[in-house]
């Protein structure tokens, strides 16, 4: 994949999008040695690095075996009422709901859950993700990874974003981010170094390169 190139035009400015190989992580890797060791020869003088989310989280010990997973009461009864979307499973599973519960705390995901209820009958989605916190809205279900064993776990996502950034901006002297991107038209970043530019890096990376 290291050839695999491509470009985005954005505000008659184009920008290469080069996506990296790598082997599969596990919680044994430091993700920083794996951005040294997979980027050597290949990163130039402004350049940024991005990263996704989920292989962040992976090498934290953020990847939960869905079996490990003991499910209370609260998350049988609140996973039935969120909404399947088309990018994704999320919180409408028992065990990742259970997380999110774990990440979030009991009273913080109740009170998301009811407002985000109540906030329907207005017209108002996306309630409960805003209440319940970040870490809530990048919990991956199990099932939903392609990457074995990955496909049996719920995965949460990734802590200290914004220190990792810094640290490789530090090491490597490029611009560095962490993103959740999916394959139709999300695109969030959610760490970074300081000098990148959220809003344009979210639009070259659009389209999920």
């Amino acid at each position: 994949m290291r050839n695999n190139i491509s470009k985005k035009i954005i505000d008659d400015i184009v920008f290469f999008r080069q996506p990296i190989k790598t082997k599969i992580l596990t919680s044994d890797d430091d993700i920083i040695e794996i951005v040294l060791q997979y980027t050597n020869g290949i990163r130039k003088k402004n350049d940024i690095i991005v990263l996704s989310e989920s292989p962040v989280a992976i090498t934290q010990g953020r990847a939960i075996r869905e079996d490990k997973i003991k499910v209370g009461l609260l998350a049988r009864l609140l996973w039935r009422g969120v909404k399947r979307t088309s990018y994704g499973v999320g919180l409408r599973s028992e065990t990742s709901m259970q997380c999110a519960i774990d990440e979030c705390g009991r009273l913080r995901i109740i009170i998301a859950a009811i407002i985000g209820f109540l906030c329907k009958f207005i017209g108002k989605r996306g309630i409960f993700y805003k209440i319940a916190g970040k870490q809530a809205a990048l919990i991956d279900a199990a099932h939903t990874s392609p990457v074995p064993p990955y496909d049996k776990t719920v995965i949460k996502g990734p802590l200290h974003a914004d220190e990792i950034c810094n640290r490789i901006k530090l090491i490597t002297g490029n611009e560095t981010a962490i993103m959740d991107i999916n394959n139709i038209g999300g695109s969030w970043v959610i760490g970074k170094s300081p000098g990148i530019d959220s809003e344009l890096l979210e639009k070259i990376m659009m389209d999920n390169p």
